[in-house]
C-alpha cells in the first residue's frame, strides 16, 4: 500500500487572490539556457549509454555555469567582442565493463546542437567557448536500481506540482511561447530568445512587463526599434485576452530612453541573448519544472534540468506532480484546484514515496468522500508507471523548465 494521502485545502483559489505574481524566463534567458544545455546533455548521454551499453548509466549534469561575453551592438549590425563561456560540469560514467566512452565528446556536440536550434543569431563556432570537465561518476548499476528492477531514490527530497493554470499564468507562458515560436521569429526577425515576461495581477488588473532584447543586424534606427515595441505591444495584449477578461496592460522594455538616439538608449544584442553582454546564466536558477515562476503557488527550489532521469527524485517527482495534478484536473470531476506533494527516502524504491500528499479546493456543491477515492487512483496509477516520465525525458519529449 502506498501512502496517499488526500486532504481538503483550506484557503482560497489562486484567482481570488487579491495579488498574484507570475515569471517566466524565455529560451535565450542564460539561466535558461544552462537548464537548456543542462537537459540536451543529458539526453544526448542517455542515448549513447543505451546504444553502446544497452541502458542508461549514472550521471548528472545539472552543474551548467554561463559566464557571458562582451559585444558592441549597432543599428544594423554590430559584433560580438569577447565570446560567451559556457562551462559543463557534473558526473558521467566514462567506462562500464572494460569499455570506455567520450562523455566530453558527446557533452559538447550536444551542447552546441542546443545552442544552434534555439539561439538562432548566435555563431556558436565564434561567439562562444564551450568547455566540459564533467567528472568520473559510478559505473555500478547496483547504485541505480535495486534487485527487483526497481529505481532507489537518489536522495530524500520532494516534488511538487499544481493545477490548473491561473489566467495570469497562462498569459505569461503564452506570451514568451509565442514570441520564441519559429513561425513568430519569421515574420519578425528583430526579436531575440531572450525573453523575460513578468505578470501582475492586483484584483482584476493584470500587467505584463516584458523584457526583450532585439536582434541588432534586423533594426536600423530607433524607429524601426520603436515601431517593433509597438506592435509587440498589441500582440501580448491580444493574446492576453484570449485568456482573461480582466483588464489588461503591456509595457516592453521599460528601461529603454526613447530621447537616446544612440544604441546606448536600447535594448539591443548581436545575438539575441544578454549572455553575449554580461548576464551570466546558472541551471536551476530559473523557471520550475512547470515552465514558470509562481511564489503564490507551492515551489520545490530542486533543480531539474540535467539530473538523470531514472533516480533522481529532485527531478522525477517534480515532473510527475505536475502531470498527476492536471490529470486529477482533467479527470476527475468537482475539483477546482489541487496541490501536490510527493517526499522519496533515500534508498527507497521511487514508486513507493514517503508520501504523496494531495490537497484539494472544491467545487461548490462537492464533498471530500466523493473525490478522494478517484485522486487516490491518479496518484497511485502515475507512481505505479514513474517509468513513464522517464521514457520521455531519455526521448526529449518532456520539458523541464
Amino acid at each position: 500500500m502506498r501512502n496517499i494521502i488526500v486532504k481538503e485545502l483550506e484557503q482560497g483559489p489562486i484567482e481570488k487572490n487579491e495579488v498574484e505574481i507570475v515569471e517566466r524566463k524565455g529560451i535565450g534567458h542564460p539561466d535558461s539556457i544552462s537548464d537548456g544545455i543542462a537537459e540536451s546533455v543529458s539526453c544526448a548521454l542517455c542515448k549513447a549509454y543505451i546504444d553502446k551499453f544497452g541502458g542508461v548509466l549514472h550521471h548528472n549534469t545539472d552543474e551548467v555555469q554561463i559566464t557571458a561575453g562582451e559585444s558592441d551592438p549597432k543599428f544594423g549590425g554590430g559584433e560580438v567582442i569577447k565570446p560567451i563561456e559556457i562551462l559543463l560540469t557534473g558526473r558521467g560514467v566514462r567506462e562500464y565493463n572494460g569499455e570506455k566512452i567520450g562523455v566530453d565528446r558527446i557533452a559538447i556536440e550536444a551542447a552546441k546542437k542546443y545552442l544552434k536550434e534555439n539561439i538562432i543569431n548566435l555563431d556558436v563556432e565564434t561567439c562562444t567557448v564551450v568547455e566540459c570537465k564533467i567528472g568520473q561518476g559510478s559505473g555500478d548499476l547496483v547504485d541505480v536500481f535495486g534487485r527487483d528492477g526497481v529505481a532507489k531514490s537518489n536522495d530524500t527530497s520532494f516534488g511538487v506540482g499544481y493545477a490548473p493554470f491561473s489566467e495570469t499564468e497562462n498569459i505569461v507562458l503564452a506570451a514568451e511561447n509565442l514570441l520564441n515560436s519559429k513561425s513568430f521569429k519569421k515574420k519578425f526577425p528583430q526579436v531575440g530568445e531572450d525573453i523575460k515576461v513578468m505578470g501582475l495581477r492586483e484584483h482584476d488588473d493584470i500587467t505584463l512587463t516584458v523584457a526583450t532584447a532585439m536582434v541588432s543586424r534586423y533594426v536600423d534606427n530607433p524607429d524601426t526599434y520603436i515601431n517593433v515595441k509597438d506592435e509587440l505591444n498589441d500582440i501580448i495584449t491580444d493574446l492576453a485576452h484570449k485568456y482573461t477578461d480582466r483588464n489588461v496592460k503591456t509595457f516592453i522594455n521599460t528601461a529603454d530612453d526613447t530621447s537616446c538616439q544612440s544604441e546606448k538608449g536600447f535594448y539591443l544584442t548581436v545575438t539575441g541573448t544578454s549572455a553575449e553582454m554580461g548576464d551570466d546564466g546558472s541551471v536551476g536558477r530559473g523557471n520550475r519544472a512547470n515552465g514558470l515562476i509562481t511564489p503564490n503557488r507551492p515551489m520545490s527550489m530542486e533543480a531539474t534540468s540535467g539530473k538523470n532521469p531514472i533516480n533522481h527524485v529532485g527531478k522525477i517527482y517534480n515532473l510527475l506532480s505536475n502531470q498527476m495534478a492536471n490529470e486529477v484536473i482533467d479527470n476527475v470531476e468537482g475539483i477546482k484546484q489541487i496541490h501536490i506533494m510527493l517526499l522519496s527516502q533515500i534508498g527507497k524504491p521511487i514508486d513507493q514515496p514517503k508520501a504523496a500528499s494531495a490537497q484539494i479546493i472544491l467545487e461548490d456543491g462537492y464533498k471530500m468522500d466523493l473525490v478522494t477515492k478517484e485522486v487516490e487512483k491518479v496518484i497511485d496509477y502515475q507512481l505505479e508507471n514513474t517509468s513513464a516520465i522517464t521514457e520521455m525525458l531519455v526521448n526529449g519529449n518532456l520539458g523541464t523548465f
